[in-house]
């Protein structure tokens, strides 16, 4: 019988620290899948900072990089200046690029950086307790909005996406999910595009990943990805942005 389906090259073969049901398993091999396709396992550099995916490192199978909290920007453009002919990506939480890194992306965006940037968005702070983040939603109850996200308080859901297409310096910006199977191909479909648009010469790209986090949210995992496509999605559309 024809084998079909194979443990990426790029992904390391051990168990997972992530809760069940989180997101960050399935983006992490995504793009492994990714690396091994377009043959750049021995070019390509990650660069990670803080939040739950800061050890992505142990479960990646190539060159990788620790940032400071949101400087992940910073730290890719100066890699990716000194050795231009590797792939550079960064791997991100809303939490890390959407709040204390926020001048970084928009910085790096508009200069236009040939860059790949991974941005994860579960609209929550997972690592550190379940707090608000820029991404949460109004009505979304957290840590720090035990009554649900006020606009007159809080403010309103940042779509990033949104704001960076804005940048002339920006080739390519998509919103993805993975709530479902076909929602996880068109998800793989667009990470691959933005490492090719690096590979080209075209400039920056950046992949926003809707992503669930089930112990935060308060639900099942089942529950967490109908909570995607019933509630998220409406506030972050997917699809092609630029």
């Amino acid at each position: 019988m024809e084998k079909i389906f194979s443990h990426p090259k790029s992904l390391r073969n051990i168990s997972t620290h992530y809760c069940p049901g989180c997101g960050h398993g399935i983006a992490h091999r995504m793009v492994a899948e990714v690396v091994d396709e377009l043959s750049i396992r021995e070019r390509v550099i990650a660069v990670a900072p803080v939040g739950c995916a800061v050890i992505a490192y142990d479960y990646w199978d190539f060159d990788c990089s620790e940032a400071a909290h949101g400087r992940a920007p910073a730290v890719a453009t100066a890699i990716k200046r000194v050795r231009p002919q590797n792939i550079v990506f960064t791997y991100q939480g809303d939490g890390d690029l959407a709040s204390i890194g926020t001048n970084e992306i928009i910085h790096a965006a508009n200069r236009g950086e040939n860059l790949t940037v991974i941005f994860i968005n579960n609209a929550i702070y997972g690592m550190t307790g379940g707090q608000m983040a820029p991404t949460t939603l109004l009505g979304q109850k957290t840590a720090t909005t035990p009554r649900g996200r006020d606009p007159g308080q809080e403010g309103y859901p940042l779509k990033i996406s949104e704001m960076l297409a804005l940048l002339s310096g920006v080739k390519y910006v998509e919103r993805v999910s993975l709530h479902s199977p076909q929602e996880i191909i068109k998800a793989k479909r667009a990470v691959k595009q933005a490492f090719q648009n690096q590979i080209d010469n075209l400039g920056f790209s950046l992949v926003e990943i809707l992503s669930s986090c089930p112990t935060y949210w308060g639900l099942s995992p089942q529950g967490s990805l109908e909570w995607i496509r019933d509630v998220m999605v409406k506030e972050y559309p997917l699809g092609r942005i630029k």
